[in-house]
């Protein structure tokens, strides 16, 4: 190599090395890898074709070994299937450096655009639909051709995230290869490896295709849809989009993960919990031990291990405690798609079985502002979600408690309290008197899942969107006029049973368990929840109170424009045990 070829190599690798080490691209091919990117080479064609395989109608005498060999034929569902195999005479050695081939994608998105570059972006929509094998021949993009495409494309979705950006630049992007990468199927057994690389010089995503093994003229191109998973059953989850089979035999419930769950998440944080004041305990190396030692009279405004309340995955399990493995009746029913998509699957399985309705919203563990966040109702889309950044998944509240708006009908609304936590123990929580609301924008119904002002409340992030701004104090005789039957002071009594509850919880065990008891710590929480109809154990309706998220630290901007003492209000409450004249309420 000349000494210009070893300077691009080493700045290539110097700008993508860690990213193809994590992708276990063999070191070999690098150096041919960087020539092609440069150049734009895409020889594959030198080496691979495209076979178009027809079906045979089996004889009715077929054994039901042939019947399950059928159910796993590659693009099910369509009469015929596409392989790619090789057709250089010489066949490819994977010790070649030269080994190594670029795959386009065909279509780049987030997943809150597609709708609308399928409908708007000329040729799109036609060409995803012969990729899939959907028939759409018309010249004007149709809802229904649009619609297919949006369910079949979790079938040929895959997903990379950028690392540096805004926190809407981090939302992970999804694109779906070329026809050539598209055609690749599935084997356990696979003969060549794919990775997605985004191209820094070129600001531009490509897949890598590189063999496993030595292969000859005919042989097919594999590569495994659920690479890195060894565990049979989570691979047999993780395939059901290609391979769909049933796991209605696994256990639904979901009980609180072991002790060790939680002191996995510890050491994952870097967290280490303080030493306690009196007397010290811990060793003399963990933070906070100059600050619990030299000046316990510091205050701090958060306590440890309060992510347990924070982070939705974490939330969700914590709040076993109060209500079991189906969870208490303050929180949609949530599974965690990294560590329970077995139980998912199976739940969403008996449910479909029962008719029952299977609304789903897909949420990032630890984003806020509803970004990536998605409702469905299609199970290929939320196991594929599981595969972009770790997610929960939440019970869709399909029979939310509504509020009559003038200018547009019945909206879903939200509604977002501060709390106060004084200490852990004994356990001191308090709530500011004042709360605020979010609405939607367009009616609500249980259809047209895109349209995020119909299903989504948090309008004061979106450009261009109408806000619509209700205070506490004029909503409260406006909800009581709709519902004359419900009054306030008992839905509200309601909510601070749930805080409570939670509170209880989230404390009741020891560090790392629970929160940390140290007894320099305040803390200020925004908790947003809904309510949604259900029935009361004695066959009554009732507004059930449905904790959504519990936010540290919140934007208290409003707060201080609409409420002067608010800041006030929240030091003399946390800090001074001063309540006097202060806006709060005790709920424990």
């Amino acid at each position: 190599m000349s000494g210009e070829g070893e300077g691009e190599l080493s700045a290539f690798v110097a700008l993508h090395g860690a990213a193809l080490r994590a992708s276990r691209v063999p070191a070999r091919y690098w150096e041919s890898l960087c020539r092609k990117l440069r150049g734009e080479v895409f020889d594959a064609g030198d080496y691979f074709g495209i076979m178009q395989v027809e079906e045979v109608e089996e004889e009715e005498e077929a054994d039901e070994e042939m019947e399950e060999q059928l159910k796993k034929k590659p693009n099910p569902g369509n009469e015929s299937c596409f392989k790619v195999i090789i057709t250089n005479e010489n066949g490819l050695q994977a010790s070649d450096p030269n080994s190594i081939f670029l795959i386009d994608h065909a279509w780049t998105y987030r997943v809150e655009h597609a709708r609308q570059q399928l409908l708007h972006v000329p040729g799109l929509l036609h060409r995803m639909a012969n990729l899939m094998g959907i028939d759409f021949h018309g010249e004007v993009p149709d809802e229904g051709s649009i619609e297919q495409v949006l369910q079949e494309m979790w079938k040929y979705n895959q997903t990379y995230q950028l690392s540096q950006g805004t926190a809407e630049e981090k939302v992970p992007v999804w694109y779906i290869m070329d026809e050539f990468g598209s055609r690749i199927q599935h084997s356990d057994q696979p003969s060549f490896a794919t990775a997605p690389l985004f191209y820094m010089p070129q600001q531009i995503a490509y897949t890598l295709l590189w063999p496993l093994r030595d292969l000859e003229a005919g042989d097919e191109v594999t590569r495994d849809y659920a690479y890195g998973e060894t565990d049979r059953l989570i691979r047999k989850c993780v395939l059901l989009p290609w391979v769909p089979s049933e796991v209605l035999d696994i256990n639904c419930f979901t009980p609180e993960p072991s002790d060790e769950h939680y002191q996995a998440i510890l050491t994952e944080n870097k967290e280490k919990l303080p030493m306690a004041i009196k007397p010290s305990v811990y060793a003399e190396d963990k933070v906070f031990k100059k600050l619990s030692e030299e000046r316990p009279q510091v205050m701090l405004n958060q306590f440890p291990c309060e992510n347990l309340l924070t982070v939705k995955d974490c939330l969700a399990s914590i709040s076993r405690r109060a209500g079991g493995p189906d969870g208490p009746r303050w929180l949609p029913r949530t599974f965690n798609l990294q560590t329970e998509l077995p139980q998912f699957i199976s739940y969403f399985q008996q449910r479909e079985r029962r008719g029952e309705d299977n609304h789903w919203i897909c949420k990032p563990w630890n984003l806020a502002r509803s970004l990536d966040t998605h409702i469905t109702n299609n199970l290929n889309n939320i196991i594929r979600h599981r595969e972009s950044s770790p997610k929960v998944v939440c019970k869709y509240i399909e029979n939310p408690v509504l509020f009559h708006r003038d200018d547009v009908g019945m909206v879903k609304f939200d509604i977002r309290y501060i709390v106060l936590l004084r200490s852990i123990k004994p356990l001191k929580l308090y709530v500011y008197d004042v709360f605020w609301l979010r609405f939607s924008n367009r009616a609500f119904s249980l259809d047209d899942l895109h349209d995020y002002e119909k299903h989504f409340t948090v309008m004061n992030y979106a450009p261009g969107v109408i806000l619509k701004q209700v205070h506490c104090e004029e909503f409260v005789p406006l909800f009581e006029k709709q519902y004359p039957e419900y009054p306030w002071t008992t839905v509200q009594a309601d909510i601070f049973k749930a805080f409570a509850e939670l509170f209880q919880v989230a404390s009741a065990k020891p560090a790392p368990l629970g929160i940390c008891d140290y007894p320099s710590s305040r803390a200020i929480y925004a908790i947003d929840l809904m309510l949604k109809w259900d029935t009361s154990r004695d066959g009554k309706r009732i507004m059930q109170p449905q904790i959504l998220e519990v936010n540290f630290n919140p934007d208290c901007d409003r707060a201080c424009k609409y409420h002067p003492t608010f800041f006030n209000d929240v030091f003399s409450t946390l800090f001074l045990d001063e309540l006097d004249n202060c806006h709060v309420t005790c709920i424990v």
